[in-house]
């Protein structure tokens, strides 16, 4: 059994010398700490430079400690690690060499045969916590998924939040246990043969619990805004210090909580004129220790950032592994508008063209120059997460009222994509719980994000009617969070557990006939061709010589211009009549060897 620690150049540290305080405070002469248990604050030690330090035997490894600054105010640790009593409270002293890890012999998956799994740990279990996740992960194993996603898990202010408002980056969320179980979690998670890979957000701190501005106001960019509040300052005075901060945090879950990767929220609001963007400085410091295991960075990114995803000879991957694939979503979202309407006919190509290709939207608006030359690897494809979800007026998801066929068209298309494959937490099941938008603020700050939320569904295109505005739950309230507990008991339900199934065997199909093709492609090897509107087909050139085809129909009007069968049939979820026509929502997935080579 190994034990491991991230070496932080600030925060807490348990020595042989006794714990070692560090805090950079520019604009504090003088800071001092606060130990529970001691009447008076020590005084730390000026270092020069913004920095502050103590190292002392009257703290060790459980002791509660604030700084305390020249005008009495005493704040927690920005580099806690684990905050007992929310983001407002002390911050604990953490030895991480205590836990004693099992999973020594666990060297992680290869990229191609991720099949991904977001979760939100607070509503994954009605209990939303660790220990009660790691109880499902026999469940995740039967049904076959690879890798799971955690929603961020910085500490918030509050009992209930997405996790993306976060403002103490290095401590687990107290409301879902504390640092020893989310290691144990991870630990449990590769006894079962999953990934672990967890959300992070170096874009902005949260509105509540950040008092990073009483002694470093610096840390907040002058030049740069998100929709969310400043951006982190990596270019200007002090950045250095900024940069330093975030990525140790990306090292530190790597090193120390043994995660597989990383994904990297929002990132084009990661702003930075730097020579060295942040985003490279980041992939560098990560992937230059050798580890002996793979590890897994994932951008989200409104932008193309194919530059950043190409791959090396035999599909190695020395930058970020994969994009998130918006395109994915909505395209395949207007499929509930039907595709074979003539307002929407022109989305056929996009869509045969982003299941080819990649990012394409994208790249059409945002940098028309670069090109689509990586793999398909290079992206996840999904047809739900939190914010699809999240962000519609009552928070439903698609199986509320889209069409079971659609559903099970799109199913078909995305599970068998060589892109890689994101499932949302319950959607294998068609679980009816919502998952609204929820957080735990209070006062003015409630106030405000009440209206923010108003104002954002307000701006939704298209426009929700009057009706489901004023029905869409309030953030701020704890029955809004409750609702989006998953209820487990529905999978034994036939509407649910006939979903379920469909799942598991798309599942099934890709680990047994897909992932094997996927090894080793260095570029992008698909194209498609549009049939008429709302049908399509899509070809990949993959490993051995081997093609992928898709042929789909994926609207509400029958199709008579039918492709010829090529190769073997993999799936369809719908048979051709007898003259040949293609019917409403059918799929088709065909294997054809052939004699020219891979892309």
């Amino acid at each position: 059994m190994s034990r491991s620690a991230h070496e932080l150049p600030f925060g807490a540290a348990v020595t042989a010398h006794g714990t070692r305080f560090r805090l950079f405070a520019p604009n504090s002469p003088h800071v001092r700490i606060a130990l529970e248990g001691i009447e008076e604050p020590l005084s730390m030690t000026a270092l020069g430079d913004g920095w502050h330090e103590l190292t002392t035997t009257a703290a060790n490894a459980g002791s509660l400690y604030r700084f305390v600054l020249p005008n009495g105010a005493r704040v927690p640790d920005p580099a806690s690690r684990f905050q007992p009593k929310d983001v407002h409270g002390p911050s604990e002293v953490i030895d991480p060499t205590a836990y004693k890890w099992k999973d020594d012999s666990w060297r992680g998956r290869a990229w191609h045969e991720a099949i991904l799994y977001e979760l939100h740990i607070g509503t994954f279990t009605k209990t939303g916590t660790f220990r009660a996740a790691s109880e499902k992960l026999d469940y995740l194993v039967r049904l076959g998924v690879t890798a799971i996603e955690l929603m961020c898990v910085f500490d918030f202010a509050g009992n209930r939040n997405w996790g993306y408002d976060g403002v103490l980056l290095y401590a687990p969320e107290s409301a879902y246990g504390r640092p020893e179980d989310m290691k144990a979690f991870v630990d449990r998670a590769h006894a079962h043969n999953l990934m672990v890979i967890v959300d992070v957000v170096y874009n902005h701190f949260g509105p509540e619990g950040n008092l990073l501005n009483l002694y470093f106001p610096q840390v907040g960019s002058s030049r740069h805004d998100t929709p969310w509040g400043k951006s982190l300052n990596f270019d200007a005075a002090h950045g250095k210090v900024v940069r330093d901060f975030i990525v140790h945090n990306a090292l530190y879950w790597v090193e120390e909580f043994h995660v597989d990767g990383l994904r990297l929220d929002a990132t084009h609001a990661m702003v930075d004129d730097s020579p060295t963007h942040i985003l490279d400085e980041l992939r560098d410091r990560v992937r230059f220790p050798v580890y002996d295991r793979q590890l897994h960075l994932i951008l989200e990114s409104e932008h193309n950032v194919e530059p950043k995803l190409q791959r090396a000879e035999g599909g190695i991957v020395s930058g970020y592994t994969a994009q998130w694939n918006h395109d994915i979503s909505h395209l395949l979202g207007s499929l509930f508008v039907d595709l074979s309407d003539p307002d929407t006919c022109g989305e056929t190509g996009k869509l045969a063209k982003v299941l080819a290709e990649g990012f394409v939207i994208a790249a059409q608006e945002n940098n028309p120059a670069v090109g689509c030359s990586v793999p398909p690897l290079a992206f996840v494809a999904y047809i739900q997460n939190h914010d699809l979800v999240g962000n519609r007026p009552l928070g439903e998801r698609i199986f509320a009222d889209a069409p079971p066929e659609a559903i099970r068209a799109i199913v078909s298309v995305y599970l068998l994509l060589p892109q890689v494959p994101m499932l949302f937490m319950g959607e294998e099941w068609g679980a009816s719980t919502p998952f609204p938008f929820f957080c735990d603020y209070h006062g003015a700050l409630a106030d405000g994000v009440r209206k923010g939320r108003r104002d954002q569904l307000a701006k939704l295109d298209p426009l929700p009617s009057a009706e489901d505005l004023q029905r869409a739950p309030d953030p701020q309230a704890e029955s809004t969070f409750r609702s989006a507990q998953l209820v487990w008991d529905e999978i034994a339900e036939p509407s649910h557990s006939a979903w379920l199934d469909l799942y598991s065997l798309l599942i099934h199909v890709r680990q047994q006939h897909v992932v094997p093709l996927l090894t080793g492609l260095t570029q992008n090897c698909g194209f498609g061709d549009v049939i008429a509107p709302g049908a399509f087909t899509v070809t990949w050139r993959l490993k051995d010589s081997v093609q992928l085809h898709l042929l789909a129909n994926l609207c509400r009007q029958p199709q008579t211009r039918v492709p010829p069968l090529r190769g073997r049939l993999l799936w369809q979820t719908h048979y051709t009549d007898a003259d040949g026509t293609l019917s409403p929502w059918t799929v088709r997935w065909t294997l054809e060897e052939v004699t020219s080579g891979q892309c």
